[in-house]
């Protein structure tokens, strides 16, 4: 059975007793290994694992061992109760195997839990699931998640929010993914231990990561206008936010390419701004143009393969401290507009 969202959330929240197995599959591995473990939560109970009722086996010794799920699904445990046989990472490869043991199954077998990724309509894998009439197939896509799996997230915690702080977490819901949304609301459950008070958006505001973006964005911006002063307390804070070089590197290119692209307009930066083509810079398109007509195309072509002279110090295996030589980039990036 193919299963949209709604049912297929009503499916592993309370399993249908009985049935062969359930197909978990999407692009977000996160997302799915979320599902997955609720899913053989209510399945077998929390301790499934600690009672040798849960049989965990990677796609890849599947592929090796072709009868390891049958005989997980035969299998008995020294505990009493419901078993299940996982397969993790599913591929093509073990496509047929799965199909036998769906065929195969009778009742009192261990329900089969199958992970994949993104799995196309023709994949045997979905096929063996979508077509048998007591198996399900769910898809998990890369939505935010729904207001029900918050609010069942927060009970859990056993956090009553007000309405700000309601909305504040659905703000956090728009920005993280669920792994990261999931374990905010723990610390503010951890948080809130024993505090009787509903939960608040000051709460919610001491416990929320802090978010790299605007630094970020205000690390760049303070090169390429030449505040070099600045540089050096930004980059503590980013780095204090757990911010790695390489992805400073990356960000910083990418910004250079903007301005690149600005000042080799043939009108000259901002050519256009304003008439029928203008050039996406984004919301600092103010600052990208007095950016670009202060460096100018040569010195922004420099830029650049200074910034890929660093990347390649980065990625490569050399122990130089590498925020220090971040720094030490940026620093003379910023320093260039003054020659």
């Amino acid at each position: 059975m193919k299963l949209n969202t709604r049912d297929g959330n009503a499916w592993i929240a309370k399993p249908p007793e009985g049935r062969p197995g359930t197909l978990i599959y999407g692009e977000d591995a996160m997302r799915v290994a979320l599902k997955r473990q609720e899913l053989i939560a209510n399945l077998a109970g929390p301790n499934a694992d600690e009672e040798m009722r849960l049989t965990r086996i990677p796609a890849a010794d599947l592929r090796k061992e072709k009868s390891l799920l049958a005989d997980a699904l035969a299998a008995q445990g020294f505990f009493p109760g419901p078993r299940v046989a996982f397969v993790e990472d599913a591929t093509a490869n073990v496509a047929d195997q799965i199909a036998g043991a769906l065929t195969d199954w009778r009742p009192g077998d261990a329900h089969v839990v199958v992970t994949a990724g993104s799995l196309k309509p023709t994949s045997p894998i979905r096929k063996a699931f979508e077509k048998h009439p007591q198996a399900a197939a769910i898809a998990i896509y890369d939505a935010p998640p729904d207001r029900a799996e918050i609010d069942k997230w927060l009970s859990e915690a056993g956090l009553k929010p007000d309405l700000d702080a309601t909305a504040a977490i659905m703000a956090l819901a728009a920005e993280l993914g669920p792994g990261d949304l999931k374990q905010v609301i723990g610390k503010i459950g951890l948080y809130k231990y024993g505090d009787a008070d509903p939960l608040t958006a000051g709460d919610v505001a001491a416990c929320a990561p802090a978010s790299t973006e605007a630094d970020l964005d205000d690390i760049l911006h303070a090169t390429a206008d030449g505040r070099t002063a600045e540089i050096g307390p930004i980059l503590t804070r980013l780095e204090a936010q757990g911010a790695q070089p390489v992805a400073l590197i990356i960000a910083a290119t990418r910004h250079y390419r903007t301005l690149h692209t600005a000042s080799a307009d043939p009108g000259g930066p901002g050519a256009g701004v304003g008439k029928l083509r203008p050039p996406v810079y984004g919301p600092r398109r103010d600052a990208i143009l007095r950016q670009a007509q202060r460096l100018g195309l040569r010195r922004i072509e420099d830029a650049l393969h200074i910034l890929t002279d660093t990347d390649l110090a980065l990625r490569s295996t050399a122990k130089a401290p590498q925020m220090a030589l971040m720094e030490r980039t940026l620093i003379r990036l910023s320093m260039m507009g003054r020659r």
